[in-house]
């Protein structure tokens, strides 16, 4: 199975492999899914309410964002936009290729921003490369850089299993894809500090790989 829905944001004990794995397909990466956001008007429109929310002169981060695609979409609604990424080869590209967004190398379990430095936040596909034992500190870490009232939206295909994959577009990589149960996604932010506001699940769209996914809108509650 091949996953165009990933970003690598992770580290912990899976960090080289993710950050290898992510390094090796960049380009192709880019190539291939640089342009997504025209083929998903539901995610365009989720995207667009948290842009909306956060307010004029908002700064918002794009926590796993690959080669700066989403980023750079946000930024073109108005707020600036800082992209955070673990694989060097993606913020590369995104410097090159977006030089309206600000990109910082880092992961989810130690994100390289101040205290209450964003007004709202999107992790995409990145909380799939966390583990187990890694979900509560890097939403714990996400609070920890929105400000008060802060808003978050994840995304993650939805399942109980862990897919790895070996072979990625014809690179050699090593990463794992963790499928993730909504309710315990839900659970989990409530624990960190975050309030629900908004829940739905979809069908993947026929450009994507063959699963069901969530979508989660959270504030951080104070």
């Amino acid at each position: 199975m091949t996953f165009d829905d990933g970003a690598a944001g992770t580290g912990g004990a899976d960090h080289d492999r993710v950050r290898r794995s992510y390094d090796a397909v960049a380009e192709e990466y880019r190539a291939r899914i640089g342009d997504e956001l025209d083929g998903k008007p539901l995610d365009r429109a989720l995207l667009g309410a948290l842009a909306e929310q956060a307010g004029d002169g908002a700064l918002l981060a794009d926590l796993g964002c690959g080669p700066g695609h989403v980023a750079a979409w946000l930024a073109g609604r108005g707020p600036a936009v800082v992209g955070v990424d673990l694989s060097p080869a993606m913020v590369a590209i995104g410097r090159e290729r977006h030089p309206e967004v600000e990109f910082r190398e880092g992961d989810l379990l130690r994100l390289p921003a101040g205290d209450g430095e964003f007004d709202a936040a999107v992790a995409l596909y990145s909380l799939i490369h966390l583990g187990p034992d890694e979900l509560a500190p890097a939403l714990t870490e996400i609070r920890r850089v929105l400000r008060p009232g802060g808003r978050l939206l994840v995304a993650f295909h939805i399942g109980d299993e862990v897919k790895n994959l070996t072979e990625w577009w014809g690179h050699e990589v090593d990463v794992d894809f963790h499928f993730l149960d909504p309710s315990a996604v839900a659970a989990a932010l409530q624990e960190a500090g975050f309030r629900i506001e908004a829940q739905l699940e979809r069908a993947p769209y026929p450009h994507e790989a063959e699963t069901r996914r969530a979508c989660l809108l959270a504030r951080r509650e104070d």
